[in-house]
């Protein structure tokens, strides 16, 4: 039996529309860009993506490319080996640029070793169980809030009236962050994240950047004026804690305080915000998984939020740079080069998951890998985040029951997340 080259497989690949280097595939339908991932899971050994066949190794040195790693053991082993593949300089496609770290600080998504165990210690120590049970009562009331205020205005978009405002009140009630700061906040933050979509044309390459910095750094400005009053004059909430916390004589300086934080709102809002619109949509088109959990509530609901976050997987992809020669998946690696943690993928592996392809909340077990595949990065927001959806669909199935989507949500082309631009939805006062 011959045995494919390298070349050979790429070949196959874009013939079935299959090059997850080309923009052009992540403007493909999600439906499409999942049969391409079950292929490549069915190939013996991750396969090389945006640059020829060994050309790097001819070289000696690695190139821009990158390989894919799609299976869900693949994905778990290279999270939990972090000393082989490791998080910086970054973990996004294109990587932070060294002046943009030096300028707004180092997100801790992309440090390794002691740097990123110190700084998660700091951040793991503010969430105290008081801090953390305050939180948990505020996400119920906010989740009443919400739905109050939606059954009286009637909007017509779920993403901006439900789904996006539910996780930035609460991290906004969590940090701490005064009333007035937070409209010109939700605006800079779209701004910020406006780049995250494959962009189409040469204008928006060049203006769209631009404002996500001019974003940031009106963020970390409100952060550090806010940590300077914190420091003189604490209160009970995350940024007080952050900023007065003392690990081995360390606490967030202003900068690492504003890089925090425009993590928070990526991870805590963004992600929580898509899952949240997924999880209606879901819902809605599968109406007897609807009826279940609306009839116990109580007994689904954990189910539920698992399944849609694997369904929907709001984060696609995170990068690691190989740092020495090691074998993962059929392959062996060296020094530089990159490899892709497609948790998109690793979320349908039917090594992993019966019907993968199936909406099932009562999916038992479910080792889902949408809140990362474990090792020192796995989410430190996760359980809060599972505490938003709980508490925001409780409200919206057992007030206006037959609340539904209308049509299918509209995705923005992404090859970092699967974000929800706008869903329309509809309901009848119960």
């Amino acid at each position: 039996m011959k045995i494919p080259t390298q070349a050979s497989t790429q070949q196959m690949l874009r013939a079935h529309n299959a090059d997850l280097a080309d923009p052009l595939f992540w403007q493909l339908p999600r439906s499409e860009r999942l049969k391409a991932f079950a292929l490549l899971r069915g190939l013996d050994a991750p396969v090389l993506f945006g640059e020829s066949p060994g050309s790097s190794r001819r070289a000696g040195r690695a190139g821009k490319g990158f390989y894919a790693l799609v299976k869900h053991a693949d994905v778990m082993e290279a999270s939990r080996q972090p000393r082989q593949f490791a998080s910086a300089p970054g973990v996004t496609t294109p990587e932070p640029a060294a002046w943009a770290k030096a300028v707004f600080g180092n997100s801790m998504v992309n440090m390794d070793g002691t740097e990123h165990a110190t700084m998660r210690r700091i951040v793991s120590r503010a969430f105290t169980p008081r801090l953390l049970a305050a939180a948990e009562e505020d996400i119920r009331d906010v989740a009443r809030r919400v739905v109050d205020e939606m059954l009286v205005e009637r909007p017509r978009d779920f993403v901006p009236s439900v789904a996006s405002r539910m996780p930035f009140e609460v991290i906004c009630n969590l940090m701490g962050i005064p009333e007035r700061y937070r409209p010109e906040i939700a605006d800079r933050v779209n701004h910020a994240s406006e780049n995250v979509g494959v962009q189409r044309g040469v204008r928006a390459r060049l203006r769209v950047p631009g404002r996500g910095l001019r974003a940031l750094a009106h963020m970390q400005l409100v952060m550090a004026k806010l940590a300077r009053e914190r420091r003189r004059h604490p209160t009970g909430d995350l940024i007080s804690a952050l900023v007065r916390a003392d690990i081995d004589g360390q606490s967030l300086s202003s900068r690492q305080l504003g890089a925090f934080f425009s993590l928070l709102l990526v991870a805590g809002v963004e992600t929580t915000r898509n899952a949240i619109a997924h999880g209606l949509a879901l819902l809605t088109e599968h109406p007897e998984q609807r009826d279940l959990l609306a009839a116990d509530f109580e007994q689904y609901a954990d189910g539920a939020v698992d399944e849609i976050v694997r369904h929907s997987t709001p984060i696609i992809q995170f990068r690691r740079t190989v740092t020495t020669e090691c074998a993962l998946g059929g392959r062996e690696f060296r020094p530089g080069e990159k490899v892709v943690l497609f948790y998109a993928s690793a979320n349908r592996d039917e090594a992993v998951f019966t019907d993968p392809d199936v909406f099932d909340i009562t999916r038992d077990p479910n080792p889902h890998l949408g809140y990362g595949g474990g090792g020192p990065h796995y989410c430190l927001g996760s359980h809060l985040a599972r505490q938003e959806m709980k508490a925001l669909f409780h409200e919206l199935l057992t007030r206006p029951r037959d609340l539904r989507a209308v049509g299918m949500p509209e995705l923005v082309d992404s090859n970092f997340d699967n974000r929800v631009r706008t869903l329309r939805f509809a309901f009848e006062p119960s």
